[in-house]
């Protein structure tokens, strides 16, 4: 949390004089009612009627002042919020052992009908722009991000899978399509798939603000074409864009026939959960077409949130009045006056 207007803090010096004096005023109530001569209004006075009780009003009543004192400052934080429009770019790994058959149809089939469902959900939702990205040992932008879901339907159809598995190769491809977009709030700078990173921070240090940007990376293997997948992540996390991760393949492989021996085809979970862990997003295991279609499912109503940095003063008066207004109340109910 950030304070806008810190010049307003030496204010809240105020309190704590408040409570000294409230807490002198309470010593002298003994002295001051032995002046009367009814022993009833005395034993009043030091604490035999209303107890406690009569010390709840004035600390809340401080307790809103605080508050009020504080949202002077013009207090800032980062929160989440949904956007009614947004980029995401779904990267779909079409390497040969997307051809295995442990996850029914195959993988590369499995793979196509979840993206595709996922691209009917956002029907509804006419200003959430979808691209289409696939990679193998090289990475290509099949469709732009765009708002016509015909249009990314059919690039996800053509689809079909070939050699090796280039997912950093991917995650490049699919900043590169987030920058040709102007929703997705990103620098313009360019680089390439084929590219390397460019120095120098492109979000202001220590902040976590996200744009309505968002990678959703499928993959069923381990990374055999240059760059890394963790040597691009510098490029999504200064750019402020998400990855979430989906692993396909069941524990054992899938076997993959044809010419010569028989191959097993396995994902590279810890390199696939450091990236998510890297960028905010989140890594999910698909062993079977009904898990896949339950994750893009789930990550519906979950991509489109941005991380804002908004003032927070007008939360902190209206907790302060809530304060007050309770402080209020039970001086009303248990001594029918206020303080």
């Amino acid at each position: 949390m950030e304070l806008k207007a810190g010049w307003a803090l030496p204010l809240l010096a105020i309190v704590p004089v408040l409570g000294f004096l409230y807490w002198r005023a309470q010593r002298a109530r003994p002295s001051l009612a032995r002046r009367y001569a009814t022993p009833a209004l005395v034993a009043a006075a030091i604490g035999a009627g209303p107890g406690l009780w009569r010390h709840i009003p004035p600390a809340l009543y401080l307790a809103s002042l605080t508050l009020l004192l504080f949202a002077v400052a013009r207090p800032q934080g980062v929160v989440s919020v949904p956007s009614e429009e947004g980029t995401i770019v779904l990267a779909l790994d079409v390497s040969g052992s997307m051809r295995a058959i442990d996850v029914q149809p195959s993988r590369i089939d499995a793979a196509k009908s979840a993206a595709i469902e996922f691209v009917e959900r956002q029907r509804a939702n006419g200003r959430v722009r979808i691209g289409i990205v696939s990679f193998s040992d090289a990475a290509f932008i099949v469709q732009p991000p765009t708002t016509d879901r015909d249009a990314a339907i059919s690039a996800i159809a053509r689809l079909q899978p070939q050699r090796g598995t280039g997912i950093g190769r991917g995650i490049l491809a699919a900043l590169d399509a987030l920058v040709s977009d102007p929703l997705a709030d990103l620098p313009s700078e360019e680089f390439g798939a084929q590219g390397t990173v460019p120095d120098g921070p492109l979000l202001r240090p220590g902040t976590r603000s996200y744009a309505a940007a968002t990678i959703v990376l499928l993959t069923d293997g381990v990374n055999t074409a240059p760059p890394t997948p963790l040597s691009v992540l510098d490029l999504a996390t200064r750019r402020g864009v998400r990855i979430y991760a989906i692993g396909l393949g069941t524990p054992a492989g899938g076997q993959m026939g044809g010419i010569g021996r028989p191959q097993v085809a396995r994902f590279d979970r810890e390199t696939l959960v450091k990236v998510t862990e890297a960028t905010d997003g989140e890594f999910f295991d698909a062993s079977s077409a009904e898990d896949l279609s339950r994750i893009y499912k789930g990550l519906v109503t979950e991509l489109v949130v941005r991380q804002e940095r908004t003032e927070l003063s007008a939360y902190v008066t209206g907790l302060a009045a809530l304060l007050a207004f309770v402080g209020a109340g039970i001086s009303l109910w248990r001594f029918n006056r206020l303080p």
